[in-house]
């Protein structure tokens, strides 16, 4: 997943802790875009050709559409050859390496992806990293199926279910603050956790193709659900100061720019 996950039931749920846990592992291990043995890199490879895909990875897919959708196309899986051309081609871990020329910004999503029962289909060319869209998909899916009253952080994208420990809320930092949340999901977008180099960091802006330049150092959503947050938290950094607050009334719960 990239980062730390944490899991915290109270009470009786689906299964233990441990097997919660496993399960995040498996899907990382299905949906990660660095091991070519991954169901995510099959389907990249496969680009061009209609394709069997699991439940889960049809299910994102269709996520990643939605993203597209609601965040007017800010939110674009389909950045992973400017992702790679900007240097982050392995494991955050293990370093960057030299960037080379960003490719054109890609097209519309829904010209790129196709999804039906059971099959999707790439463009020829193109590839993605599900990155954000899975994490919040994930935390949404896990807390569903844990336990009535618990919490799911997979590296910052996370969903509360329940009255927590004292029938209030969990308590989760937020921005310079601790809030307590019940059945809403939470996410935080920034450049600085992943970068390499001056003006060089993950987050991709999709109409340039190159390391978003944004005068927002971090962006952290309160929204219904993980998925939804992350979207959000995304769209308000790529947006800036100026514009983020406006987009996210009437979509975000709250939000901290920094």
């Amino acid at each position: 997943m990239g980062g730390d996950c944490e899991l915290f039931r109270i009470g009786m749920g689906g299964g233990t802790l441990a097997e919660a846990e496993a399960w995040v592992h498996r899907m990382h291990d299905r949906f990660t875009r660095f091991s070519e043995s991954s169901e995510l890199s099959h389907f990249n490879a496969s680009a061009g050709e209609w394709t069997a895909v699991s439940v889960e990875l049809e299910a994102m897919l269709k996520e990643a559409l939605r993203a597209w959708e609601l965040s007017g196309g800010l939110v674009h899986v389909a950045t992973l050859r400017a992702l790679l051309a900007a240097g982050y081609t392995r494991d955050y871990s293990l370093g960057a390496t030299p960037t080379s020329t960003p490719p054109p910004p890609p097209e519309p999503l829904p010209d790129l992806l196709a999804v039906r029962d059971g099959e999707a289909r790439l463009a020829r060319d193109a590839a993605i990293d599900l990155g954000g869209i899975a994490k919040g998909w994930l935390a949404d899916r896990l807390a569903e199926a844990l336990a009535p009253n618990c919490l799911v952080n997979l590296c910052g994208d996370l969903f509360a279910r329940g009255p927590g420990e004292t029938g209030e809320g969990w308590p989760v930092g937020f921005g310079d603050r601790t809030v307590l949340l019940r059945d809403m999901g939470a996410a935080t977008s920034g450049t600085t956790k992943r970068m390499w180099g001056p003006g060089l960091h993950h987050l991709i802006d999709p109409r340039t193709s190159k390391p978003a330049t944004t005068d927002l150092k971090e962006a952290s959503v309160i929204a219904g659900s993980a998925a939804d947050a992350e979207i959000y938290a995304k769209v308000a950094l790529l947006l800036g100061a100026n514009a983020a607050g406006k987009w996210l009334e009437g979509r975000a719960l709250a939000w901290s720019l920094v």
